[in-house]
């Protein structure tokens, strides 16, 4: 049985709690009457000194790439760990670097493939947050850019689990400190869903900076779904503030029952303009496709879609190569290996999600202000 250490040292000034309901734990910006919103950029941000001694950053296998970056980012090195292996299918990871009475964060995304399941994926995570607190670390965020099970937060149909509830039960029982996920399903649902701190950072940020270069377009920004009006209302807001003039937007109709999704309404401003399509991710892409169709019956010159993340399930290529889409931003979050090498990759521009998860990883660290990386 593992050791569990006791009398573990608490950090003392260096990495003070925040409650999630204080200004810097999650509320926006307080600015004059009036004033533009302030939003953070990757392009104008200006690199922070790398955190001390107190501080780990570890990324398990799968998003071993992405944690290289934002241990760039950050100016540090990743802490070594060990993943086994055993010949009953069983695992075990450990860390190698001392932990005990440091401030200590897990980096590792948690969609499936390519080489393991997102259940894999969600357990390796659990059993070594576990291993990390038995080992004495004072406090452990895990940083996972893609949260699984986030679209399954309420009831659909009779007895139906409410899955993000259970994986925030698992989370927490391990010990976990704090949650940082980037563009979660439901922020709402996912918040409430946790008792532990949980930070929601979104893509808009990285989003905005790759719509300046637009600027001299007319755009409207259209939510692909009814649930997702409000993520599209805010990032009109953001772009409004960040190019200095009124942004169209516009919604699709959709309604799903049994898989089917139906629902041909569209409503909008998007005439002679650039149609910025934004969701959380694409799967199918048939959700997409149906919003880029609409746009451009409605008389949208181009669109242009801005996804977080790119799952990619099978026929998603064949959805991308459809001329009514003219470009897909994505973020590298969730890397688009299952496309392999289909002509669609073309109209892909990714964004690095790493510059964003290092600068909130290093305010947590410092205790700092996150509410300029919070739009949604």
């Amino acid at each position: 049985m593992p050791h569990v250490a006791q009398n573990v040292p608490r950090l003392q000034n260096k990495v003070p709690t925040l409650s999630t309901h204080e200004p810097g734990a999650g509320s926006k910006p307080h600015n004059k009457k009036g004033a533009a919103p302030v939003i953070w950029s990757a392009s104008h941000s200006r690199r922070k000194p790398a955190p001390g001694g107190d501080f780990c950053l570890f990324a398990l296998q799968g998003t071993a790439e992405l944690g290289e970056t934002i241990a760039k980012e950050l100016g540090v090195t990743l802490s070594a760990h060990e993943e086994r292996e055993f010949e009953d299918g069983e695992h075990k990871v450990r860390p190698l670097d001392p932990v005990r009475g440091k401030d200590v964060y897990v980096v590792h995304s948690l969609h499936g493939g390519p080489a393991q399941s997102a259940n894999d994926k969600l357990c390796r995570l659990l059993f070594f947050i576990g291993a990390l607190k038995d080992a004495g670390a004072a406090r452990v965020t895990a940083v996972t850019p893609y949260l699984c099970y986030a679209r399954k937060d309420r009831r659909t149909k009779p007895n139906d689990p409410v899955t993000t509830r259970y994986v925030a039960q698992m989370l927490e029982s391990v010990g976990t400190d704090c949650i940082v996920t980037l563009e979660v399903h439901n922020p709402v649902a996912f918040e409430n869903a946790f008792r532990c701190r949980t930070v929601t950072l979104t893509a808009a940020t990285l989003f905005v900076d790759y719509v300046r270069a637009l600027a001299d377009e007319r755009i409207a920004v259209v939510s692909p779904d009814p649930g997702g009006v409000k993520r599209a209302d805010l990032f009109r807001e953001a772009l409004e503030a960040a190019l200095g003039r009124p942004i169209g937007k516009g919604f699709v109709e959709k309604r799903r029952s049994a898989g089917v999704v139906s629902g041909d309404l569209f409503v909008g401003e998007v005439e002679d303009c650039t149609a910025l399509v934004i969701d959380d991710l694409i799967s199918t892409g048939n959700t997409l496709l149906r919003a880029a169709r609409a746009a451009r019956q409605a008389g949208a010159r181009r669109v242009i879609a801005l996804v977080t993340h790119g799952l990619f399930m099978q026929g998603s290529a064949e959805v991308l190569a459809d001329p009514a889409i003219d470009q897909l931003v994505l973020t590298d979050a969730v890397p688009p290996f299952r496309l392999g090498e289909h002509p669609a990759r073309n109209k892909i521009v990714t964004l690095p999600a790493a510059p964003l998860l290092a600068e909130a990883i290093g305010r947590l660290h410092r205790n700092e202000t996150l509410a300029d990386l919070l739009v949604f």
